[in-house]
């Protein structure tokens, strides 16, 4: 079977130890947009803000997000395999922005994981993908600081982040944005902080 992502240049490939080979591709917003549309119209992806939207809307938002120089979306393969929805942004031109004191280095990250199979406990994916990402978001773009901003009623996804490494900052209330292209309702938000320092142990 030929591989479906073979003609795009990786932006970041990574063997991980244990785990398997990490790649990061950039976002294909039409040719991707049936996967990420089933990705974020499950109950689990709620958060995500998509639940209810066309498989078009979909690709026209990041169609939207392609044209932009502060925001980009990749997807991530585990072995050849999509496995998450990778999102960053330059936080001075978010909304988040405006919650924190934003310091030269950051970078935010919005991390969507694909869904596991039946019966697939995932042992060490959260942190084998994380592995990669964080390599890319780090050592590629040269950043010193990565900032999430998950809902606090996602339980998983803060506890999730604070596994990885990530110290807990403030909630927040982050506001609402209504653009021609996106709409993002307000959201109470659990900033978390992930060093360089702390993600490399130097």
């Amino acid at each position: 079977m030929s591989d479906p992502y073979a003609s795009r240049t990786a932006v970041h490939e990574q063997e991980v130890d244990g785990f398997g080979t990490v790649r990061v591709l950039p976002l294909d917003p039409a040719a991707d947009a049936p996967l990420l549309h089933r990705w974020v119209s499950g109950e689990r992806a709620a958060f995500w803000g998509m639940n209810g939207l066309t498989e078009q809307r979909v690709a026209e938002i990041y169609a939207h997000m392609d044209t932009l120089d502060t925001h980009h979306a990749y997807l991530v393969l585990k072995d050849g395999v999509p496995a998450a929805l990778l999102q960053t942004y330059e936080p001075e031109a978010d909304r988040v922005g405006a919650c924190y004191p934003v310091e030269p280095g950051d970078i935010g990250v919005h991390l969507l994981l694909a869904p596991a199979a039946p019966g697939d406990t995932r042992s060490g994916w959260t942190g084998g993908l994380a592995a990669g990402i964080v390599t890319y978001v780090m050592v590629v773009l040269d950043r010193r600081r990565v900032v999430v901003d998950p809902d606090v009623a996602n339980e998983k996804a803060v506890a999730r982040f604070l596994r990885q490494g990530f110290t807990a900052g403030p909630r927040v209330v982050l506001p609402e944005i209504d653009l021609p292209d996106v709409y993002l309702p307000e959201k109470k938000a659990q900033l978390a902080f992930l060093t360089r320092e702390v993600a490399f142990g130097g």
